[in-house]
């Protein structure tokens, strides 16, 4: 297993405890990346970012550093391949096509969260009941009631609220807000805790974790995987090596001929101690529509997060996009004080062009499986994609994945 993010730990996790003789090669720290940074929501059953009409409202964003949409300028070949072929998918037939593989692992997402909490006890702050998507202004209302009747369709029940029952059900809230809609089949928790504590037990499971240890390439011999070579040298012999890697993986499958369209997508946070010059005590998280920034009462603190930055493969973090982060905090709730952030953060999300996951077995390679490209579910879909790539290991396939595998863009490479 190569990656110790939460898509690498939930999969080592679930092969061990198939019996399984796992070792997880990590770079640096176990949940280093996105992983224990992101906003801590397991958000099920959404239309992908590939929708009619995001092109064009990209462009309006995509060069101004304190929008929720920001590309640097920059001469890169790779991604202007990437915007265009994220262009292609942008159509009413690709959402239905999305909603119709995502719905249903949305489902086997929560089950899969709540199998893993139950079995292995684990304490993370997990708050079910749902967040709220609050609107400030009628398009964004509008917009996020389109989705909504888009996410009923295929069995999901969110509930569309009036701005009296949002400052209702979230106090803290300003009287600007016109409506929302309560996502109530979602959840919360503290991503960073959840991923120590599915680390223990992987570990407990059998699971070797080797931190300090980069993968500098997989290697094979006559179209069999025969293990990685570190760069320090070693070489890790296995019968199977799967790259959860994020953005990192496409290096990784390239010797192999497959394309693994993915680009880094930088997210941010800001930590704000909850106090009377902090954040508000809110009870239930929220996601500021116009904004694209979600607010998830972590403990003793609020964590304010979200943006999406192409700027490359780098965790420079800009001021900017971090005040983004609290003007629109401020705006939305009138109690916000100017307390100093606990901590800020950047992470990079692998970004599929497709907005679908890439996970499964590299064409013509037996035994390398890759699991990606899950942009900003990585922590919805941690656990059942674990369960996914264990089944594609051990038993030869996982149905839920067929529309997943990475075979999809390897035909269109030819």
């Amino acid at each position: 297993m190569v990656g110790g993010g939460v898509i690498g730990v939930s999969s080592a996790y679930e092969l061990a405890r198939s019996g399984a003789d796992v070792s997880l090669l990590e770079r640096s720290e176990v949940g280093a990346g996105a992983s224990s940074g992101n906003a801590g929501t397991i958000a099920v059953g959404h239309p992908p970012l590939n929708r009619p009409g995001r092109i064009a409202q990209a462009i309006r964003q995509m060069t101004d550093a304190t929008s929720p949409l920001y590309v640097k300028p920059r001469i890169d070949p790779a991604l202007w391949r990437w915007l265009l072929g994220f262009a292609r998918y942008c159509t009413d037939a690709h959402v239905l096509h999305c909603m119709k593989v995502m719905a249903p692992l949305g489902r086997d997402a929560l089950a899969a969260f709540d199998r893993v909490l139950t079995e292995e006890r684990i304490e993370c702050d997990y708050t079910p009941g749902g967040y709220l998507e609050v609107c400030s202004t009628e398009s964004g209302f509008e917009g996020a009631q389109h989705e909504a009747e888009i996410i009923i369709e295929h069995g999901y029940k969110p509930e569309i609220i009036d701005g009296d029952e949002v400052r209702r059900r979230e106090p803290a809230l300003g009287g600007q807000m016109i409506g929302a809609v309560h996502y109530h089949e979602s959840a919360t928790l503290i991503p960073a805790l959840f991923l120590s504590r599915l680390t223990e037990c992987a570990i407990q499971h059998g699971v070797r974790v080797r931190r300090g240890a980069e993968v500098r390439s997989v290697t094979s011999q006559s179209d069999r995987v025969t293990g990685v070579q570190l760069a320090s040298g070693e070489r890790v012999r296995a019968d199977a090596v799967v790259l959860a890697t994020g953005p990192y993986s496409r290096h990784l499958a390239r010797p192999f001929g497959l394309r693994v369209p993915v680009q880094p997508g930088k997210g941010y946070h800001r930590d704000i101690d909850i106090g009377p010059n902090g954040a508000p005590p809110m009870r239930i998280a929220c996601v500021l529509a116009e904004h694209s920034v979600f607010c998830t009462p972590m403990d003793t603190a609020v964590r304010f997060a979200g943006t999406m930055e192409f700027s490359g493969e780098n965790h420079v973090m800009r001021p900017e996009r971090l005040k983004q982060l609290t003007r629109a905090a401020r705006a939305a709730f009138p109690d916000m004080g100017s307390a100093q952030p606990r901590s800020e953060w950047c992470g990079l999300r692998p970004m599929s062009m497709d907005g679908l996951p890439i996970i499964g077995p590299v064409p013509g390679v037996e035994g390398l499986v890759v699991a990606t490209g899950h942009g900003m579910l990585g922590l919805t879909l941690g656990p059942v994609t674990g369960e996914i790539v264990s089944r594609q290991i051990l038993d030869g396939e996982d149905p839920r994945a067929e529309a997943l595998l990475p075979v999809r863009f390897a035909r269109q490479a030819h």
